[in-house]
């Protein structure tokens, strides 16, 4: 029985035991297993070479247009950025990553719209697995959606768990500390549904005999297992709901009630047609938002303040972040810096490299000669 085999038998074995208290050991093991066995699988994968899809990353963030075939992908990248991909009414028409750079707030941002998905993507099929190893390098990810198949999300957000990409979610609060002897120790901060015994038979299925758990949040099995694992990717997400010039105003209220069962606010979905550029601003307004970007203006000597080109950067980021992204000879040369705006107590404060920046302030490096 090859590996693909094995994995559909504890998928089916887990799908038929009923969940309780007397079958939770079994079931975390099974997951522990499957879990195992899908990462041999991807490893095997990824060794068997291949052209895939590996696009270089540029400009200051990654978005990752995600869709079925013919839900106007193409035609959006089109329409936000530079990009020249094919379109058409018929599937596959995107047969290869096409990246475009858009370009919004001072910021640069890189979209790149993957080949479109279909059921059982993670398991390879339509060159799946490529396709979705170029998600899991994006900064965010963008569902995008026809209005009139709605229920796409699911099978997407599925595709993505299925190939450890964790959307919308924060790494799980769990530590593990291998040591020479005594077994496993396990410690949690909040009360666990879970029994010890099932979380230590978990932990043997993943190789640890001796180890010390630490859990600071209230965790299932799901959530133990890729707290253990380090392939999983955690990245947000926003949606777009593309050909809404196809429908009639009435129909709206049948669409927001379908994203409402799918945990999808009406309000924070973006309404959009691709084709007739309609919605295309609020859309990069919220990608600037949920990549959680902020602007620096540069002081530069003899130039003033350059209000056209910003240094864009994470939230948070410090001066020493900036001073990284800017390369040169910065590094070595750096004295000081002086910071106006929402991050400064007084306009041009003298500040160290581990002042952290607001969005829209004005910096001024102080270099040695």
């Amino acid at each position: 029985m090859g590996l693909e085999e094995e994995i559909e038998a504890i998928e089916e074995e887990i799908a038929s035991t009923p969940y309780n208290k007397s079958t939770e050991a079994h079931i975390g093991r099974l997951k522990s297993k499957l879990a195992e066995k899908k990462e041999k699988l991807q490893n095997q994968s990824s060794a068997g070479g291949g052209t895939g899809y590996s696009v270089e990353k540029t400009g200051d963030a990654t978005v990752a247009l995600v869709g079925f075939p013919s839900v106007g992908k193409s035609s959006l990248l089109n329409s936000l950025t530079n990009a020249e991909s094919e379109t058409g009414d018929y599937e596959f028409t995107t047969l290869d990553v096409n990246p475009g750079m858009c370009k919004h707030r001072g910021a640069n941002m890189q979209l790149l719209d993957v080949p479109g998905l279909i059921k059982g993507a993670a398991t390879g099929k339509g060159d799946g697995k490529q396709v979705l190893a170029v998600v899991r390098n994006a900064d965010l990810i963008l569902f995008v959606l026809s209005v009139f198949e709605i229920e796409q999300y699911d099978r997407l957000q599925n595709e993505l768990y299925n190939i450890n990409i964790r959307v919308d979610k924060e790494p799980p609060r769990v530590t593990v500390r291998p040591k020479i002897k005594d077994g496993i120790k396990v410690t949690s901060s909040v009360e666990q549904d879970l029994d010890e015994d099932t979380i230590k038979e978990v932990l043997r299925d993943q190789g640890y005999v001796n180890a010390n758990l630490n859990l600071g949040e209230k965790v299932d099995i799901d959530r133990l297992i890729d707290g253990l694992m380090e392939n999983r990717e955690y990245i947000p997400s926003i949606t777009c709901v593309n050909k809404v010039d196809l429908i009639n105003p009435e129909y709206k209220e049948t669409v927001d009630e379908q994203l409402r069962e799918r945990g999808l606010d009406p309000e924070e979905v973006t309404f959009i047609s691709a084709e007739k550029e309609k919605g295309l601003e609020a859309l990069k307004d919220r990608m600037w938002e949920h990549l959680d970007l902020i602007r620096v203006y540069m002081d530069k000597p003899g130039r003033g303040v350059d209000y056209e080109e910003p240094l864009v950067i994470k939230a948070g980021s410090t001066i020493e972040d900036a001073v990284d992204k800017l390369g040169g000879e910065m590094q070595e040369r750096f004295r000081f810096a002086r910071v106006s705006g929402s991050s400064a107590t007084h306009d041009k404060q003298q500040v160290g490299d581990q002042h952290v920046l607001e969005d829209e302030d004005v910096l001024k490096l102080i270099l040695r000669r």
